[in-house]
């Protein structure tokens, strides 16, 4: 297990370490398409990677808090904060090993992108404050159908899985589909009441 967790990190880190930003530096249209129903305040941003929503999220006015293992994603991301002249707390920690533990309510507004940790989703509604939201978009099982990852079924979402993991919160926005014809997602915004 130790050896699969420091090839994986290494391989995020090979992956981040090239020029280019691995997932360009615009940030999830999904969250660019509903910022202005989002609450305003504090976010966390889980597996921030390169930084792409956390610097996004920090230019709308957020103060943000990027949770990222990889050293090179950090690296990154606290660059493009930088060259957007915002700031952002980059947290390095490997969620997979609880080595961050969301605060309960400390955030107004929780994101996570093409990231899939089950065990991680009590502990998001927990750290909302009340009426605080999460966005969370991230692969589902037909995914395969169009590339090939993430092959790990453990990494991807059964339908209607991410629906049932909210029920209890207000649910705004639903969706599954599939993107550009090449990419499929489940996609919710949810609110603490």
């Amino acid at each position: 297990m130790y050896k699969a967790l420091t090839l994986k990190k290494q391989s995020w880190n090979e992956k981040y370490s090239e020029d280019e930003y691995a997932l360009g530096i615009e940030p999830a249209e999904f969250l660019v398409e509903h910022i202005g129903r989002l609450t305003k305040g504090k976010a966390l941003d889980i597996a921030m990677g390169e930084g792409r929503n956390a610097v996004y999220l920090t230019k709308k006015g957020y103060e943000v808090d990027g949770v990222e293992f990889s050293e090179e994603g950090i690296k990154k991301a606290l660059a493009l904060a930088q060259k957007n002249n915002v700031t952002i707390n980059a947290i390095r920690a490997d969620l997979e090993k609880h080595e961050h533990r969301i605060e309960k309510e400390k955030y107004d507004l929780i994101s996570c992108f093409y990231y899939l940790q089950r065990d991680l989703f009590p502990e998001i509604k927990e750290g909302l404050k009340k009426g605080g939201m999460v966005i969370c978009q991230t692969f589902t099982t037909d995914n395969l159908k169009y590339q090939p990852h993430p092959k790990n079924p453990d990494h991807v979402l059964q339908p209607n899985e991410l629906f049932r993991y909210f029920l209890d919160l207000r649910i705004i926005f639903y969706r599954e589909c599939v993107l550009n014809n090449e990419t499929a997602v489940a996609s919710i915004i949810a609110q603490k009441i």
